[in-house]
């Protein structure tokens, strides 16, 4: 793999060639140092392990924005790395070169980030910056990931508790009357936000009263909508409309009708709805109502707690609001589903508690 060899000058230079055929070379003052160094890229190279001196040398954002821009990401999580690296990655590590990029230096950009953001997000930035270095990795730019073994914030997940019915009715009351539809459909068909913003008119089917969710507006530019597929492959699904739904839809079309690109739901001037330009009437439609920093989501979970509360079943629910597993869904909502604790007592109250000559005690018996 290479050789050891005294210079003129008594020092001893141990050197080797790449599989490119490049020779590297160092020095030392001893010749068991020279040996043990060219041992371990030697090591390196058989193992598939070797990275050449020079590789880790590029800085954090020149190797990740050429690493980024071909990855195959649908619109929503490409927008969300670019968003992270961006605001989050950049600040502090982004002119730093790769190969200089300690552990303490990834730990230290999380414990900064934990000061301001959410766990939740903090996670999801350190997973994007993992999954870079990681990526840095299998280029053989350095030899292992620095963010391996960092310490992240504990991601709480509180329990959903979702609105009143009546609490629901004055949102919608006093909502601009451009949203007002859409406020009554998201707590009648469960949608994502951005579901509901891509809802156009050919996916409501008003004679079988259904809804098809096959796409989510993702992105506006220059006032034009872009659209994307949702946000997983069971996303994809047709949601069966109550009548009281069909009607606000049909009134709301009636005094709003859809623009050229047939979104049914769009601001006062006709523009589609973007999460930023939502946000601001938002929070102050939900301070009028009473319920201050009640997210839009919100009506997801008053729509899956109106499903429990009437009796179906964790698959239906899990149909209905387009989750990927059925896990997903009681992680989300277990909570809301009957307490089984009182079916056990009843169960067990039934037979042991009924009188000895019972029929139902002699059944339970047989």
């Amino acid at each position: 793999m290479g050789n050891v060899a005294r210079r003129p000058d008594g020092k001893w230079r141990a050197r080797y060639r790449d599989a490119e055929g490049k020779e590297h070379a160092r020095h030392f003052t001893r010749k068991t140092d020279a040996q043990r160094w060219l041992d371990e890229v030697s090591a390196y190279i058989v193992t598939g392990q070797y990275v050449a001196p020079k590789a880790g040398q590029i800085t954090l954002r020149d190797f990740t924005e050429p690493w980024r821009l071909a990855q195959v990401r649908r619109p929503a999580p490409a927008a969300l790395y670019e968003h992270n690296l961006r605001c989050h990655i950049y600040p502090s590590l982004g002119a730093r070169r790769l190969d200089s990029i300690t552990p303490t230096d990834v730990q230290a950009l999380i414990k900064r980030l934990s000061l301001t953001l959410a766990p939740s997000t903090v996670s999801v930035t350190h997973g994007i910056l993992a999954t870079v270095l990681k990526a840095a990795v299998a280029d053989r730019r350095i030899v292992s990931s620095p963010a391996v073994g960092t310490r992240l914030p504990k991601v709480t997940r509180p329990h959903v508790v979702p609105l009143a019915t009546a609490q629901v009715q004055t949102l919608a009351e006093l909502a601009a009357p451009h949203i007002r539809g859409l406020i009554l459909t998201a707590a009648g068909t469960g949608m994502r936000q951005g579901e509901l913003f891509g809802v156009t008119v050919d996916r409501v089917d008003f004679l079988r009263r259904s809804l098809t969710v096959d796409q989510q507006l993702v992105n506006v530019k220059y006032g034009r909508p872009v659209f994307g597929p949702p946000k997983t492959a069971a996303s994809v699904r047709e949601i069966p409309l109550p009548q009281v739904i069909v009607d606000a839809l049909a009134a709301h079309l009636h005094a709003f009708p859809a623009g050229p690109d047939g979104l049914v739901f769009v601001g006062t001037l006709g523009q589609p709805h973007s999460r930023s330009s939502f946000w601001k009437p938002w929070r102050t439609l939900t301070e009028r109502a009473g319920v201050p920093g009640f997210k839009f989501d919100g009506l997801r979970h008053y729509y899956a707690s109106l499903l429990i509360r009437h009796g179906e079943s964790v698959k239906t629910v899990q149909a209905r609001l387009g989750h990927a597993t059925a896990a997903e869904t009681l992680d989300t909502y277990s909570h809301l589903w009957p307490d089984s604790d009182d079916r056990t007592r009843d169960a067990v109250d039934v037979v042991l508690g009924a009188p000895a000559d019972s029929p139902r005690t002699e059944e339970a018996t047989t």
